[in-house]
C-alpha cells in the first residue's frame, strides 16, 4: 500500500467515527445543523478523495449519500428516524470498502445497487414534489434501476454487524490503519521531547556519579539503555518522510517548466528518508526557492541545450540521503551553471563587495557570493527572479535550524545545491574540550579526527606564516585557531608550557581548519538549550547545554570560529571542484584507514567503515558466554579482542579502553583498541614479481599494515573462532 492511500484510509476512517457520533447525537437534536455538516464534511471528503485515487465503487456510493445529506443541510428533509437508519447503513457500507481496499489493495465485487436505491427513496418526498437533488450526478442516474438483487438487504444500522459473518460466528480481523494510528499534536511531542532532554542530562549525571560503584553500575546501565530507548522511541514519534515536501515539487515544476518555455524531467530519489517534521517544515521553503533557481538560472531552453549539444529535456534531481547524524537533501541540474566571472561582476556593480576583495577570492569563495541578501545574475525582474530574495533565504532559514548550505557548479555541466540538515534539533552527540579553564561542548557531527600534540613536540610541529598557526598533517598545512586565543582577544598560545594539546580537525562551510584546546573529556549526548539574547550576540556558540557532571557548558559553532578566525576555503575541495565530472555523480574518495595500536601490535581499520570511537571504562564490557558484547545504545554490540586488548588489562576494572565501533554490512560491530594512533592513506601492495593485489594488507604511513576483517566478526547468535587472528596478520606484515 502506498502511504498516499494509507493516509486516505487513516483519514475516511477518522471521518467515518466521527460521522457515526454525530449521527446518534443527531437523532436526539435533529434541529442542531452543525451535526449535519460534520456529517456532510465526512462523507464529501471521502468521496472527493476517491476520484483521485480512482476508487470509483467508493465514489459511486459516497456519492448518493451526498446527495441525501445535501437535502438534509438545506432543510428540505428532516432528519427522521428512517434517515438516520439509512445514513448508518451507508457508513456500514463505506466502512465495508474502506476495509476490502485495506486488506487486498482494492474495492472489491460488493453490490451497492440496493444500499444507493434506498438512499434515492429516502429522497422521495423532495424529488416527487418535482425538485432536483441537492447534487447531481450521472453516477447515480446510472443506478436508478438496478437488476434485482438475490442478497438480502444490509442489516440494520449497528455496529455489532460489522463483527460478524453470517450473525454465526465472530469474525477475526486484523488491525486497520485507523485503529493502528494516533494523531498527536506536535506540542505535546515537543514537550515529550523535552522532557527526554531532561532525562538525558539526569541519566548522564548519574552515570557519572556512579562510575567508581560497583553496586550502583548495573542499575546505571538499566537507566542507560532505558532512555536510550525512549529517547529513539521519541524521535521516531517525530520523524516523517521527506516524501511529504518531495511529494509538492512535481506540481511546481510542471507548472514553472511551462511558464518558462522549459523541458524538463524530475528525478526523486530517498523519498523515504526521514527526519523531525519540525525540521522537515523549516526546509520546505528552502526547498522550493532552490527548485525555481535550478529551473529558472540552471536549466536552459530547449533550443539552447540542442545548440549546446545537450539533450533538449533537462533533469532536475531531487535526492535525500541519511548521513550519520544528518540528513542530505540535493537539488542538482544539468543546466548552464555557474560563471564565477559573472557572480564577481554583478557583486561588484551592486556594490555587494570591492574589486580588490573581489580579485583575492577564489572560485569556490566567489560561489558563496549568491547567498548574500540582494545578489541576482538576472537580466530583469520577472514574477520568478530578479529580485535578489532567494538563495539568501536558502541558507538563512537552513542555518537557523543548525544546518549548513553548500554549492557545487561547473559551467556548462550542471548546478548542485546541498542542504546538510541535522536529524534532531534537541539531543545532539558532542566533544567535550576544555580551555581557559572551561568546558565548551564541540558537535561531533564537524569533527573528523582529534590530534594529539604531546608537550615536548608542540613549539616544533606548529609552523607559523607571519602570525598564522600552521600544522602539518599529513603532508597538507592545516590553518589552526587557538581556542584561547578566541575566547580571550590578544593572548598569545602557550605552546611552551608542559601540557598536552589536542587539535580537533573540524570541516564547516567548506572551511577545514584545526582548533587548539588545552584537554578533552568524555564524548556525551547533550541536550541543546537555547542562548540568551547577550551571547547570541558574541556569535562564537550555537546554544548551552548541561554536562554531566552538573557543569553548564557553552555549545562552539565552528562554521562562526571559522569565519571569526579568517580561515579561507579549502583548497582541496577548489582542486576536486574544477577537476571536473559529472554533476549527478560522487566523488571517489581515496582510501583511508583508521591506525589503531591493539596491546602493543598495529593495525588498520577502513576509514569509511568507522561509524564512533568510543572511549569508555573496562567494566562496561560484559560477556556472553566467553563473547565480550557492549550495551550500545540499548543494543546488544559485538566486540572483536583479538588483539588481546581485554585480556592484557583484566583485574583492573578502572582501566579504560577504546572501542572503533565499525558498520559491516547490515549490522554494526566493535573492535577493542588500546590507543587510535592516526588517520592516513593507504596505498595497495602487489605480490611480488605478479600484478596481483595483496589482501589484507596496505602500505600505511611507509609501514606495512594488517587490514582489521571486519567480516570475520561473527554475529552474536554464531560461535566465534578466531584464534591467532592478529597473529596470522602480525606474521603477514613482518
Amino acid at each position: 500500500m502506498d502511504e498516499l492511500t494509507r493516509e486516505f484510509l487513516i483519514e475516511s476512517q477518522e471521518g467515518l467515527d466521527r460521522m457515526e457520533r454525530c449521527l446518534t447525537d443527531l437523532e436526539e437534536r435533529p434541529e442542531e445543523t452543525s451535526l449535519l455538516a460534520e456529517i456532510f464534511r465526512s462523507v464529501h471528503t471521502i468521496k472527493g478523495t476517491t476520484g483521485f485515487l480512482g476508487f470509483k465503487r467508493l465514489e459511486k456510493l459516497a456519492h448518493a449519500g451526498e446527495n441525501l445529506l445535501g437535502l438534509l443541510r438545506e432543510g428540505r428533509l428532516c432528519a427522521s428516524a428512517s434517515i438516520i437508519t439509512g445514513l448508518l447503513q451507508l457508513l456500514d457500507g463505506l466502512r465495508s470498502i474502506l476495509r476490502t481496499i485495506e486488506a487486498e489493495g482494492h474495492e472489491g465485487q460488493g453490490k451497492d445497487a440496493e444500499l444507493i436505491c434506498r438512499l434515492e427513496e429516502l429522497q422521495a418526498p423532495v424529488l416527487s414534489a418535482g425538485a432536483q437533488p441537492a447534487l447531481v450526478s450521472t453516477a447515480s442516474a446510472s443506478v436508478s434501476a438496478p437488476p434485482p438483487i438475490a442478497a438480502p438487504p444490509p442489516p440494520a444500522a449497528s455496529t455489532a454487524a460489522e463483527e460478524y459473518e453470517g450473525a454465526s460466528r465472530p469474525r477475526a480481523q486484523a488491525n486497520s490503519a485507523a485503529e493502528s494510528t494516533l494523531r498527536v499534536d506536535v506540542k505535546l511531542l515537543n514537550r515529550m521531547m523535552n522532557l527526554v532532554g531532561e532525562l538525558v542530562l539526569t541519566r548522564n549525571q548519574v552515570l557519572q556519579a556512579t562510575a567508581a560503584d560497583p553496586k550502583l553500575t548495573l542499575l546505571s546501565r538499566r537507566l542507560d539503555m532505558v532512555t536510550a530507548d525512549l529517547r529513539e522511541s521519541v524521535m521516531k514519534a517525530r520523524m516523517q518522510p521527506v516524501s511529504h515536501i518531495f511529494s509538492k515539487m512535481p506540481r511546481i515544476v510542471r507548472d514553472l517548466s511551462q511558464t518558462l518555455h522549459r523541458r524538463v524531467s524530475l528525478q526523486l530519489e530517498g523519498q523515504d528518508t526521514e527526519l523531525d517534521k519540525s525540521l522537515l517544515e523549516a526546509i520546505k521553503d528552502p526547498l522550493t526557492h532552490a527548485v525555481r533557481n535550478a529551473l529558472d538560472h540552471g536549466i536552459e531552453p530547449p533550443h539552447v541545450r540542442e545548440a549546446a549539444g545537450k539533450d533538449p529535456e533537462g533533469t532536475l534531481r531531487l535526492r535525500a540521503a541519511q548521513e550519520g547524524s544528518h540528513v542530505i537533501v540535493e537539488v542538482a541540474d544539468d543546466g548552464a551553471g555557474i560563471s564565477v566571472d559573472k557572480i564577481r561582476s554583478k557583486a561588484i556593480e551592486r556594490g555587494l563587495i570591492t574589486a580588490v576583495r573581489a580579485a583575492q577570492l577564489s572560485e569556490r569563495e566567489l560561489l558563496q557570493l549568491i547567498f548574500l541578501p540582494g545578489f541576482s545574475t538576472a537580466a530583469q525582474i520577472t514574477s520568478v527572479s530578479g529580485r535578489g530574495v532567494g538563495m539568501d533565504v536558502v541558507r538563512t532559514n537552513v542555518e537557523k535550524i543548525g544546518g549548513k548550505v553548500e554549492i557545487d557548479a561547473r559551467v556548462g555541466k550542471g548546478t548542485t545545491l546541498r542542504l546538510r540538515i541535522p536529524l534532531t534539533l534537541a539531543i545532539i552527540p558532542a566533544l567535550i574540550v576544555r580551555s581557559v579553564g572551561q568546558s565548551f561542548a564541540l558537535p561531533q557531527g564537524a569533527l573528523s579526527e582529534l590530534v594529539h600534540v604531546p608537550p615536548e613536540q608542540a613549539a616544533g610541529v606548529i609552523e607559523w606564516i607571519e602570525d598564522a598557526p600552521l600544522y602539518r598533517l599529513r603532508g597538507k598545512l592545516l590553518p589552526l585557531v587557538f581556542l584561547d586565543r578566541l575566547l580571550v582577544p590578544g593572548a598569545q598560545p602557550q605552546l611552551a608550557a608542559r601540557r598536552d594539546h589536542f587539535i580537533a580537525v573540524l570541516d564547516a562551510d567548506g572551511r577545514r581548519f584545526g582548533l587548539v584546546v588545552d584537554g578533552l573529556a568524555d564524548p556525551e549526548e547533550i541536550v541543546v538549550k537555547p542562548l540568551s539574547a547577550v551571547l547570541k550576540d558574541i556569535g562564537l556558540y550555537s546554544g548551552a547545554t548541561v554536562l554531566g557532571n552538573g557543569d553548564l557548558a557553552l555549545i562552539l559553532d565552528p562554521g562562526a570560529i571559522a569565519m571569526r578566525a579568517g580561515v579561507a576555503m579549502g583548497g582541496e575541495a577548489e582542486t576536486a571542484r574544477q577537476t571536473g565530472g559529472d554533476v549527478f555523480g560522487d566523488s571517489a574518495n581515496a582510501a583511508e584507514y583508521l591506525l589503531v595500536d591493539a596491546a602493543g601490535r598495529q593495525a588498520a581499520v577502513p576509514l569509511a567503515d568507522v561509524l564512533r570511537i568510543e572511549q569508555l571504562p573496562v567494566s562496561r564490557i560484559e560477556y556472553i558466554g566467553y563473547r565480550p558484547v557492549l550495551n550500545f545504545e540499548g543494543q546488544l554490540l559485538p566486540v572483536d579482542d583479538t588483539g588481546g586488548v581485554l585480556a592484557a588489562v583484566q583485574g583492573n576494572p578502572q582501566a579504560r579502553i577504546v572501542v572503533v565501533v565499525c558498520r559491516e554490512g547490515g549490522r554494526h560491530v566493535g573492535i577493542a583498541v588500546s590507543h587510535v594512533l592516526d588517520v592516513a592513506a593507504g596505498s595497495d601492495l602487489f605480490d611480488a614479481g605478479t600484478q596481483q593485489r595483496s589482501s589484507g594488507v596496505t602500505l600505511l604511513a611507509n609501514r606495512v599494515t594488517g587490514v582489521v576483517n571486519l567480516g570475520a566478526v561473527a554475529p552474536l547468535h554464531e560461535p566465534q573462532d578466531t584464534t591467532g587472528e592478529w597473529n596470522q596478520m602480525a606474521e603477514t606484515v613482518r
